[in-house]
């Protein structure tokens, strides 16, 4: 087993029906962010982080996300024969072997599309990234997260403080000791009643796990939802491994709602040199 987390499982399956009809015919995950799609996002923070493989969970009509990641050779040729630059292409290129699909026929759970990605993860530490979730900040979300695991291992997940009233739309940890921004994790339950939360400390979507969770997601357990919970399969090694939750220092933005989106194209936009005068330009008459 490595101590080194080099492998990295991005749940890409999912339907988009809270983004309908713009998911109709493209997945969610392609949907751009300025100029970015989501999945650039998180591919880009992954290897920032160190991530050599790339493990996409993929679903029907989802090939364009490995498709956005092979070479496009109609498009280069004729951007070399016009003297344009193909810089702007080098993120979404991959190495070679660095990208690998597999599929989850029917949507089961978070839980399950993890699994999905049992015999490529194999018997080593792993992250799993929510792209989703954009994390903006530097460095990145993920790094932040490698960095502080090198120091405890075990298990760990990004958390944030959300107000008490949505703890229902979250997987909330019971925190205990505390150092710094990381705290250790004494329980987890999948989207408790606000009166019944341990604490506002919600988990987010970037994780990284020991291979024994893959073990337990085995059974099939189902949990809220009538979904293979990801929550309930972590929440059995706590006590078991070492297990922690980390604050990291991105502002996080749910693109999976339109609000979220929307938001996220004009945070992002507004740190660019090269767009934001027009955008503040605007905003101010608007």
């Amino acid at each position: 087993m490595t101590n080194r987390v080099r492998k990295a499982v991005f749940p890409v399956a999912g339907l988009g029906t809270r983004l309908l009809p713009a998911t109709k015919a493209i997945p969610k995950e392609l949907l751009t962010v300025v100029d970015r799609p989501l999945i650039q996002y998180a591919v880009d923070e992954a290897r920032e982080a160190g991530i050599e493989q790339l493990i996409f969970v993929t679903g029907r009509g989802k090939s364009a996300l490995v498709d956005y990641f092979d070479a496009a050779f109609e498009l280069e040729t004729t951007m070399r024969e016009k003297g344009k630059s193909l810089d702007p292409l080098e993120p979404s290129r991959v190495h070679f072997g660095e990208l690998v699909s597999v599929r989850q026929q029917q949507p089961l759970g978070l839980g399950h599309a993890v699994w999905c990605a049992r015999e490529v993860v194999g018997d080593e530490p792993f992250a799993v990234l929510l792209p989703d979730d954009l994390m903006s900040g530097t460095p990145g979300a993920l790094k932040q997260m490698v960095e502080a695991w090198e120091k405890v291992g075990g298990n760990m997940l990004a958390t944030e403080e959300v107000p008490q009233d949505r703890t229902g739309s979250y997987g909330v940890i019971t925190p205990g000791k505390t150092d710094g921004a990381v705290t250790e994790v004494l329980g987890l339950v999948e989207k408790p009643k606000p009166e019944e939360a341990p604490s506002n400390l919600a988990v987010i979507g970037r994780y990284i796990l020991q291979p024994d969770v893959m073990r337990i997601l085995d059974r099939g357990d189902v949990g809220a939802g009538g979904e293979i919970q990801l929550t309930d399969a972590m929440a059995q090694l706590i006590g078991k491994q070492p297990f922690h939750a980390i604050k990291v220092d991105a502002v996080r933005h749910d693109c999976g709602d339109k609000a979220g989106y929307v938001i996220a194209n004009l945070a992002l936009a507004l740190k660019r040199d090269d767009i934001s005068p027009k955008i503040r330009e605007y905003l101010d008459r608007a």
